[in-house]
């Protein structure tokens, strides 16, 4: 151990004569604990907070989707399909295919999307987990709603009178009063509601899924003609790998896009959310690490006797700045440890007793992420030294004169 740290722990351990400085050094200890462990919430905070609204995208959205680059519509090919199947990394994939249509029932109405989907897709996605009541069905007409459509309609529900859906036809005519009349102009497919979703109040409102065949024939689209392709990426196999290997396949007909693209929107907005946080408290770290200036330099007052017989006893300047440089950074990394042990006995806390609620039945989400103990550490050490350095270079020849 060097003579600038062995001193700096000295002054660490000691209690100064002077009351004040005391006072002082516990109030600039006591406010770094408490900044870093309140940094250490927030990120913990928004940590649960972006896996409880990602929850809700990722139940319906796979790991891979390809979608249309024009248009609603494109064509998958049998060779296509052969080679999808074999592909490797891929370890299911589902087609679906997707329209707005006007939903009727006991004269109630709203509008919605129709999902035609294939037999595998509940094993691409998480949608077995939020049914909330019924079944998924298995005869051709059935289909499974939203609960936000489900209320808005009254309930349609099993054997009682059937949900139709209403979507115009395909074609380039003009659009007149008796067009408009006419039953050629839109088709009707009466639907049985077997089941029932719920996940969120939005995407409760939005889907009703169905047999893909079905709602292909609904639509008057052949049984090539598809909305989407979702994918299951196999286990060990990167997103960038699989996207590859299936563009080679699809060419230039679809875009093939990550979860995470599917959703851009959304995953910046949790991002710039985050980093907003991030600074917001790290400002007041900042402000608040200004006691530790203060407190090096009332340290610097108090030891100056001790400071100028160093000095005559042939100490440099330059080792009795290290000696309140160390000092600073042994009370920021000490206090932002501490920081972050309390920090974590609040998250831990709340992950097992769950003291914080939003609702009755609701737990407010956090997540314990190591990375964000490295986030708080860092940003401590870093705005530790700075303060440190700033503090520890009022030592000069004048001031021991």
């Amino acid at each position: 151990m060097n003579f600038p740290t062995y001193i700096a722990k000295r002054y660490l351990r000691s209690k100064s004569s002077q009351n004040a400085v005391n006072i002082i050094n516990f109030f600039t200890f006591l406010v770094i604990i408490i900044g870093s462990a309140a940094l250490f919430l927030v990120l913990s905070a928004f940590a649960g907070l972006k896996t409880f609204s990602l929850q809700f995208t990722n139940t319906f959205d796979p790991d891979v989707k390809a979608v249309p680059v024009t248009g609603k519509f494109f064509s998958l090919t049998a060779e296509e399909k052969d080679a999808l199947e074999t592909m490797e990394g891929i370890a299911s994939y589902s087609n679906e295919i997707v329209e707005r249509v006007y939903l009727s029932y006991d004269d109630k109405n709203c509008i919605a999307y129709i999902k035609g989907v294939d037999e595998h897709y509940r094993q691409v996605t998480a949608v077995d987990s939020i049914l909330y009541f019924g079944n998924w069905g298995v005869d051709e007409n059935q289909a499974v709603i939203g609960i936000g459509i489900f209320n808005l309609l009254g309930g349609p529900m099993g054997n009682m009178a059937p949900l139709n859906a209403i979507t115009l036809k395909p074609g380039n005519r003009s659009i007149t009063a008796d067009v408009l009349g006419s039953k050629s102009f839109y088709n009707q497919m009466p639907l049985v509601v077997s089941g029932v979703y719920a996940v969120e109040d939005g995407l409760d409102k939005t889907y009703v899924f169905a047999t893909l065949p079905m709602v292909q024939a609904f639509l008057e689209k052949d049984s090539t003609q598809i909305s989407g392709i979702n994918f299951k990426v196999g286990e060990g196999v990167s997103i960038s790998k699989a996207k590859e290997n299936l563009k080679t396949v699809l060419g230039d007909k679809a875009l093939v896009l990550s979860r995470q693209e599917l959703n851009t929107t959304l995953y910046k907005m949790l991002k710039t959310e985050n980093t907003a946080t991030y600074l917001i408290f790290t400002l007041v770290l900042i402000i608040a690490l200004f006691n530790v200036v203060g407190a090096i330099i009332m340290m610097i007052l108090d030891k100056r006797g001790n400071s100028k017989t160093l000095f005559a006893l042939g100490t440099t300047i330059k080792q009795l700045r290290q000696i309140y440089f160390y000092q600073g950074v042994f009370v920021t990394c000490f206090g932002g440890l501490v920081g972050i042990a309390l920090g974590s006995l609040i998250v831990v806390s709340q992950l097992v007793f769950k003291w914080w609620r939003i609702t009755p039945s609701l737990a407010y989400p956090v997540e314990y992420q190591f990375v964000n103990i490295l986030i708080v550490l860092g940003t401590i050490v870093v705005l530790g030294l700075i303060s440190s350095k700033i503090a520890s270079s009022r030592i000069s020849k004048k001031l021991l004169a």
